[in-house]
C-alpha cells in the first residue's frame, strides 16, 4: 500500500487481509472492520498535520516493501493511533490501545506482546542491534528524514503546525533536543538496505533543520 492507495475503503481491506492471519476462525468480521475503523477515524483526526493517514501509509508501504511479519504490520497501524501534542505518552497510550483491541479481537497473547513493544519502541527508535521487527518499525518511521530538501522542510512545518499551541522559543528548545537525540542515536537506521540509503541524507536534514532553530 502507498499513499496514494484509494481512500480507508482500500485501508481497511488491507487491514482485515493482516487480522484474518492473527484471528481466531471464529472472529466476527464486523468486529475486525469495526477495530480498522476505529484506528482510521484516531489517523484521521483534523489536528494531525503530519502523524496522519497519509503517515500510517508511508509506514505501512515499507515494512509491506520489507516483508515484515504481522507483528510489524500491527504496530505500524498501531504506533501513532494515539497523538495528541500535549502529551507526553502518546507511544505508551497507543501500545495500551494495541493491547486491548488486539486481545478484544483474539490475537494470541505472545503477539499482542510483541506488538506493544514495537509501538513502546517509536519513543526513542532505539532498537538494539539484533532486534530486526524493532529496526523494520523504527526505520520505517523514520523514512522521512531522508527526503529530498523541500520534503523534509514540508515536514518540519507539519511538526511546527502540530505544536502550534507552544510558543517559538519553547518549540525551538523542544524540537533542538528531539533532533541532537536522533542525531546522538548510534545509527537512525538500522537495516543495511536502508541504512545505506537514508543514513546520509537524513543526518544532513536533520544538521541543517538544527542549525536553522539555533
Amino acid at each position: 500500500m502507498t499513499s496514494s492507495s484509494t481512500g480507508h475503503g482500500g485501508r481497511l481491506g488491507d487491514w482485515a487481509r493482516l487480522l484474518s492471519g492473527v484471528v481466531p476462525s471464529g472472529t466476527h468480521p464486523v468486529a475486525i472492520a469495526e477495530a480498522g475503523r476505529d484506528l482510521l477515524r484516531r489517523w484521521s483526526e483534523p489536528h494531525r498535520r503530519y502523524h496522519d493517514v497519509e503517515h500510517l501509509a508511508t509506514v505501512l508501504s515499507i515494512v509491506d516493501e520489507l516483508g515484515a511479519p504481522a507483528e510489524v504490520r500491527l504496530a505500524a497501524w498501531y504506533h501513532d493511533a494515539v497523538y495528541d501534542p500535549r502529551s507526553a505518552d502518546n507511544e505508551e497510550r497507543s501500545a495500551r490501545l494495541a493491547v486491548d483491541g488486539l486481545t478484544a479481537l483474539g490475537v494470541a497473547g505472545r503477539q499482542v506482546d510483541e506488538v506493544a513493544r514495537l509501538v513502546r519502541l517509536t519513543a526513542g527508535h532505539d532498537p538494539a542491534h539484533d532486534d530486526v521487527n524493532g529496526a523494520l518499525l523504527c526505520d520505517a518511521d523514520l523514512a522521512v528524514l531522508a527526503r529530498s530538501t523541500d520534503d523534509y522542510d514540508r515536514y518540519a512545518a507539519a511538526i511546527r503546525e502540530e505544536y502550534s499551541h507552544v510558543p517559538e522559543d519553547a518549540f525551538r528548545a523542544g524540537r533542538a533536543a528531539v533532533l541532537r537525540h536522533l542525531l546522538d542515536l548510534p545509527a537512525l537506521y538500522r537495516l543495511p538496505r536502508l541504512h545505506d540509503r537514508w543514513e546520509e541524507p537524513a543526518r544532513a536534514n536533520l544538521r541543517r533543520e538544527l542549525d536553522a532553530l539555533s
